[in-house]
């Protein structure tokens, strides 16, 4: 059980994950490290068609990345992508393949 607010709810409060780290990778990949620790490999190349994320075709505004208050975002805050899609469509790495 946890309060929130003044309410009391059943259950465990759920964290919202987090965009801790982050790296711009060749061929529109992401690098990324979560609050819960983990990391994963995104593959942004199948979002570039969409008109919210066609500037990031461009390489150096793709590798223009950064973190603001968790979520990865470029262009000054104009573009970004909520860190819980990239969690859950990200691919895990192995801790070798991280090291």
């Amino acid at each position: 059980m946890y309060i929130q607010n003044g309410i009391a709810y059943a259950g465990e409060q759920e964290v919202p994950v987090s965009i801790s780290g982050v790296r711009p990778m060749p061929d529109h990949m992401l690098w990324l490290r979560f609050s819960t620790g983990e990391i994963k490999l995104f593959d942004f190349k199948s979002l570039l068609d969409a008109p919210a994320f066609q500037q990031l075709k461009d390489p150096d505004v793709f590798n223009g990345v950064y973190i603001d208050y968790g979520i990865t975002v470029w262009q000054n805050g104009d573009i970004d992508i909520a860190p819980e899609y990239l969690y859950e469509h990200g691919i895990p790495l192995t801790e070798k393949e991280t090291a």
